[in-house]
């Protein structure tokens, strides 16, 4: 067996504040515990939730990492004692708490899963936060079935391009997305969306009802908030359900609550990061059952924008805040 090497490189950041703050650093050579794995990263995803932990907005949960990064893929180098179905050598992603950007993390074992065949180590990185928050927002709380109508707001997000993608794949009847440019509407309607809105110019309201015959949705994936609130709530067809992930645009709002009980509403949200490994795990074996069958057949597939290596991390910080994008962006170890 090779040797590890006593330390790793891992992205810090120095203090709050912008992209500048994220530096290369040294850091010790994490060890896996009891349930855990070691993985030698290949590449690691960049997410909002780590633009927010760099401002100092988002504080990693209790025992985690503070170095940024929630979603990995890499080969297997160390396993710890209690995990029987993995092994060195493995080639896996994984959803994890922090420590993502570096090129050694820690995983817990009920979150690491194999990468899907066919799918590259970029491809495989930007999987596991969108694809687990994806699936628990809209086929779990939400309850989205096939041949229900749904909108997704940020359609061209790394979670907008997988909840189109997911939805057509599992039967949606509608798919509305909004996103902010025609270009990026019709990024949406190639993957799968019914129609794209132009936030920008368009009424996503209006839309909404002129094309559903004024019945409205059944479900709306909303990471908005602030004005959105109530637009969702009238956008909504009766028993709909709202499931919020994000507020962009503000948490306090002056809302109708009306709409709720005469349309018999369900409003939720969730956050994944907080979770426990149990509820992680139970997420990512719903995951291995229904969605990796559809990646390994390209049913479905991450939307890839650009990679950058790790040392650059403020650089894909700082097109992530521009919100050009489309899909994901990828660190490279």
């Amino acid at each position: 067996m090779t040797s590890l090497p006593a330390t790793i490189t891992a992205i810090e950041i120095s203090e709050p504040g912008g992209p500048e703050v994220l530096k290369p650093v040294s850091r010790p050579m994490p060890l896996p515990g009891m349930g855990e794995v070691l993985i030698e990263v290949k590449a690691a995803g960049v997410n909002r939730p780590d633009m927010q932990q760099r401002q100092g907005a988002y504080d990693p949960p209790p025992g985690a990492s503070d170095i940024p990064g929630l979603e990995i893929a890499g080969k297997i180098v160390e396993v710890g004692l209690g995990v029987p179905n993995l092994k060195v050598g493995d080639e896996v992603c994984a959803l994890v708490s922090g420590g993502g950007y570096a090129t050694y993390c820690v995983a817990p074992a009920p979150q690491t899963l194999p990468v899907p065949k066919g799918l590259t180590m970029v491809e495989a990185a930007a999987v596991p936060e969108t694809y687990f928050t994806v699936w628990t927002n809209v086929f779990e709380r939400a309850r989205f079935q096939p041949g229900e109508s749904i909108l997704i707001h940020g359609g061209s997000s790394g979670i907008g391009t997988t909840a189109i993608q997911l939805a057509r794949a599992l039967g949606a009847h509608q798919i509305f997305a909004t996103a902010g440019s025609v270009e990026k509407c019709r990024a949406c309607e190639a993957l799968g969306a019914t129609r794209g809105i132009d936030y920008k110019i368009m009424d996503f309201l209006k839309v909404v009802r002129e094309m559903t015959g004024g019945r409205g949705v059944d479900v709306i994936l909303d990471m908005v908030g602030g004005e959105y609130v109530q637009k969702n709530l009238s956008a909504l067809a009766m028993e709909g359900r709202l499931v919020n992930i994000a507020f962009l645009k503000g948490t306090k709002v002056e809302v109708n609550l009306a709409p709720i009980m005469m349309k018999r509403l369900t409003v939720t949200g969730s956050t994944l990061r907080p979770r426990t490994v149990e509820q992680k795990g139970a997420i990512a074996a719903a995951l291995r059952r229904k969605v990796w069958p559809l990646l390994e057949k390209k049913t479905v597939k991450p939307v890839i924008y650009r990679t950058f290596p790790l040392a650059e991390a403020a650089a894909a910080h700082r097109l992530m805040e521009t919100s050009e994008h489309i899909g994901k962006i990828v660190l490279v170890a």
